[in-house]
């Protein structure tokens, strides 16, 4: 399955921006989770943090996502949840098999990128990716501050004429 459509998102929950900035982003796939009830309730209220969760595949080869960090929901009893435990990722068979293909090569890794909403499900946003050294994130830093000063240059003049 592609990536999710930006206009079927409806609500972006929470987001890796940090991922973004370490990771060159080869992939991308969206895929269901498995939540508690109370975790739901404190994922749409925006609470989860995606800094530093990775997914990963078990000996039977089911995809799970860890240290997703999911708050204990405030006004729930004592059976609440535990806020890192270990949640399954859902997708199909196939779409499975080709993501450990992909990780199985040297160097890369599957990292949530985002949590949204479509048609009221929670879905994770998961990208194979390869970590960047020091080097290319200055040069991607670089490119960023010469793309925003092109653009306030071209700013400035279209308002000078």
């Amino acid at each position: 399955m592609p990536a999710p459509n930006r206009a079927s998102a409806q609500k972006f929950l929470s987001q890796n921006r940090k991922a973004r900035h370490d990771y060159n982003i080869l992939d991308r796939i969206e895929c269901g989770i498995q939540l508690l009830g109370t975790e739901v309730k404190v994922v749409r209220e925006g609470k989860a943090g995606l800094t530093g969760a990775y997914a990963g595949f078990d000996r039977s080869g089911e995809l799970f996502l860890y240290n997703v960090t999911i708050p204990p929901y405030d006004f729930g009893n004592r059976f609440n949840h535990d806020q890192l435990r270990t949640r399954k990722l859902l997708a199909h068979r196939t779409e499975l098999r080709r993501l450990k293909a992909q990780v199985e090569q040297k160097g890369n890794t599957l990292v949530p990128l985002s949590l949204y909403l479509v048609k009221g499900r929670v879905k994770v946003e998961l990208a194979v990716c390869r970590g960047k050294d020091a080097e290319d994130k200055r040069e991607t830093l670089r490119r960023r501050a010469q793309d925003r000063d092109a653009a306030r240059e071209m700013a400035q003049r279209y308002r000078g004429h």
